[in-house]
């Protein structure tokens, strides 16, 4: 007999009451963090980490320092180069957003990520901030473009997260609250910006395409296809507008 808080319990009966009870499983620790950070926020970090690794891998692989990343062929060949762009390769427009210099880059920007990209996921839905993503990093693409350095190497998820900056003021603005804190905010890493090495020009870009493309999004709310069709006519421009100038150059 097994002991229980009221007298004594057949063993057989135990074994037959716990079998029929249902066991309850944990979710993946993934699928937690996207339920509780949001789904596409989640998958953002994971791939620009994914990204990293892969490059680190690179790295080691000719003989360089691992955590020294942007040493590595892979990093070379997806890192945002005006000029490399200019020539046709039009992908490092996109790449480069998911590549970071070092570590503590990494961290640094998957930890602002973490905490505006979730609000902002949560306020818009996920394809809605999705876009508003994506837009924000062709804005910073397109701005290192058309200012930037034609040989200078670019990259990080920077300008893509200003855009998420520039997106959260336009909800705030919508709902009438206080901008004091996150034009603080702004103010602060606009100045971090202008230290060597810290793209002002991306960083910029990105900003304002957020802010217009999370102005689409508020405008055109309930109207769903309204949306879609002022996302992608955005995204049509700065597209257009980057493969122009890097035509123009060629010719010229």
């Amino acid at each position: 007999m097994t002991p229980a808080s009221v007298g004594f319990q057949c063993p057989d009966d135990v074994r037959a009451g716990n079998a029929g009870v249902r066991q309850v499983r944990q979710a993946p620790l993934l699928q937690r963090a996207g339920r509780r950070f949001g789904a596409v926020t989640v998958s953002l970090i994971a791939l620009n980490v994914a990204m990293f690794v892969a490059t680190a891998a690179s790295a080691g692989l000719v003989g360089a320092n691992p955590l020294d990343n942007q040493l590595s062929p892979l990093f070379a060949r997806l890192a945002q180069i005006p000029v490399l762009v200019e020539l046709g390769e039009d992908w490092r427009l996109v790449t480069a957003a998911f590549l970071h210099i070092g570590l503590m880059h990494l961290v640094l920007n998957m930890l602002a990520l973490l905490v505006f990209g979730s609000e902002l996921e949560r306020q818009l839905g996920r394809w809605r901030y999705l876009a508003v993503y994506l837009v924000s990093l062709l804005g910073g693409a397109v701005a290192l473009q058309l200012f930037g350095e034609p040989g200078r190497p670019v990259a990080g998820a920077s300008a893509a997260i200003y855009g998420l900056l520039g997106g959260l003021a336009v909800v705030m603005l919508a709902r009438r609250e206080d901008l004091r804190g996150l034009l603080t905010l702004l103010a602060i890493n606009v100045l971090i910006s202008f230290l060597p090495g810290v793209s002002l020009l991306g960083h910029l870009g990105g900003l304002v395409a957020g802010f217009v493309a999370t102005g689409v999004v508020v405008l055109a709310r309930r109207r769903t296809e309204l949306q879609v069709l002022g996302l992608m006519l955005l995204t049509a421009v700065l597209v257009v507008v980057a493969l122009t100038v890097s035509t123009l150059v060629v010719l010229g």
